[in-house]
């Protein structure tokens, strides 16, 4: 008999992350059934982080349950994005998700983008 092992998501999200998920999807438009992250070209280094309301899971997306509402990431993300965390930020001049990515080789000096 095959064991199969639950592989981990391939983004870990902090407490704090978690957290901010709760609070978006409290105040989501109608319609929206989590949160989806997902890399698009952008930037002067390549490729961005966006994080956006989903209205419909799609096929390839990898899902993840969180307390406070599902969270999405885009599938032809995936790859640009396993062992990462995702983490919430506030502070006295900004606020907004950070993340620690052990794939991204490089980013720009504006910090919008990134190379991997």
């Amino acid at each position: 008999m095959t064991m199969l092992k639950a592989r981990p998501a391939a983004v870990m999200l902090t407490p704090n992350a978690e957290e901010r998920i709760a609070t978006l999807m409290a105040a989501a438009p109608e319609g929206a059934i989590g949160v989806r992250l997902s890399t698009p070209r952008r930037g002067c280094s390549g490729l961005a982080y966006s994080v956006d309301y989903v209205t419909e899971e799609a096929k390839f997306d990898e899902k993840i349950e969180t307390p406070g509402g599902v969270f999405y990431i885009d599938g032809a993300s995936v790859l640009y994005l396993i062992g990462s965390t995702m983490d919430w930020v506030e502070d006295d001049f900004a606020a907004g998700f950070v993340f620690e990515n052990p794939n991204a080789k490089g980013a720009c000096g504006c910090g919008e983008s990134f190379t991997v």
